[in-house]
């Protein structure tokens, strides 16, 4: 709105956020369309803005024909895949422009907080995530993990749990427990289902993938597919779980530096390389496995993502795998080490991770 202003100066701005009570009455398509047109001016260029459209029963129907009499330049907000899915593509197909928006990158978490580029920064940014309504909780532990609690409880029951009409709410959690400790791990319903059977819990494979699948279209953690490096070649089983934000992910589990410093890395990564615009899977080439392999356009980057390279066998084995992918495309290797080549090795550039987060590809 205040960047509407700045263009526009006389423009006439219609903001509505559904979730306010004192717009429970505009829940319905046709009550939504009425509201809207009393509140256009013939004399002005208006803009309507929507929050938390999802809400609106049918509210594509409303925007479609708000679009067909070209009334307004309209922009809505919603926390759910849903929203852009089933009717609505067909209904606004071509008439609209998706942007996702993530949570804070380590630049605007740096912003956010007044914080300098430092490695206690860079382990705030791992541990709390980048929820831009941390700037009001602060950094501490207690409040500021308190308040991720209560958000993931608020996605899962909101917008996974009442939205997807889920049933079984304590394996959901269960189920968002596993994903938490097995971050980056690779995973499939099916040894998800005969990992529970070993605790004694009979969860059907069809039962996992419906839940996994309500879990990322709450955008509340992305499944990323494995993808043969020479021919694209998507598998279809065994794929990698990462968290839409490391604070959620880091409440489900009491904390643990040791053995969580690898999976947020990754996780963190991951997100910048979403950030981006890149389309990210993980690189299979034979029997070895490149953590990310990224494309945009006709560009493509490989990315490997190491704690330290504390020994020659790491150091093999993370530079190796990049090695036997034969093209151009540059190749790198994140860790934590605080010394790194600026010449890379053999072609391949290490990086910190703090570096990599500050960096446009």
């Amino acid at each position: 709105m205040d960047e509407i202003k700045i263009l526009f100066p006389d423009a006439n701005i219609i903001y509505i956020n559904i979730e306010f009570h004192e717009n429970d009455s505009l829940r319905t398509h046709t009550a939504l369309y009425n509201f809207v047109c009393t509140q256009l001016k013939e004399d002005k260029t208006n803009f309507l803005l929507l929050d938390e459209v999802q809400e609106v029963e049918s509210f594509e129907l409303c925007l479609r024909s708000l679009l067909a009499e070209a009334k307004c330049d309209i922009t809505v907000t919603g926390s759910n895949a849903q929203m852009l899915s089933g009717e609505l593509s067909t209904t606004l197909s071509g008439r609209y422009i998706q942007i996702p928006i993530y949570s804070l990158s380590y630049s605007e978490f740096l912003v956010f907080h007044k914080l300098a580029d430092s490695n206690e920064s860079l382990s705030n940014y791992l541990r709390f995530g980048g929820l831009p309504y941390l700037i009001h909780v602060g950094l501490e532990d207690g409040i500021a993990t308190e308040y991720l609690k209560n958000v993931n409880s608020t996605i899962l029951l909101k917008d996974v749990v009442a939205r997807e009409n889920i049933r079984n709410v304590a394996f959901l959690e269960n189920l968002t427990a596993y994903l938490a400790d097995n971050t980056g791990n690779l995973m499939s319903a099916f040894n998800i289902s005969k990992y529970l059977k070993s605790q004694q819990q009979q969860i059907p494979t069809q039962t996992i993938l419906n839940y996994l699948r309500a879990l990322t279209l709450a955008y509340y953690v992305h499944k990323v597919q494995r993808a043969d490096v020479n021919g694209l070649k998507i598998f279809e089983i065994n794929e990698k779980y990462y968290f839409e934000d490391m604070g959620l992910r880091n409440a489900l589990r009491r904390y643990d530096y040791r053995n969580d410093i690898h999976k947020l890395m990754e996780n963190a990564v991951y997100l910048h390389l979403l950030r981006q615009g890149y389309r990210v899977f993980v690189g299979v080439l034979g029997n070895k496995e490149i953590d990310f392999m990224c494309e945009k356009n006709d560009n493509r980057i490989y990315i490997q993502v190491c704690y330290m390279l504390t020994d020659e066998l790491t150091i093999n084995r993370e530079f190796g795998n990049l090695m036997a992918v034969k093209d151009n495309f540059p190749k790198y290797v994140v860790t934590l080490d605080e010394f790194t080549t600026t010449s890379g090795y053999k072609g391949i550039k290490q990086v910190h991770l703090r570096e990599f987060l500050l960096e446009n590809f």
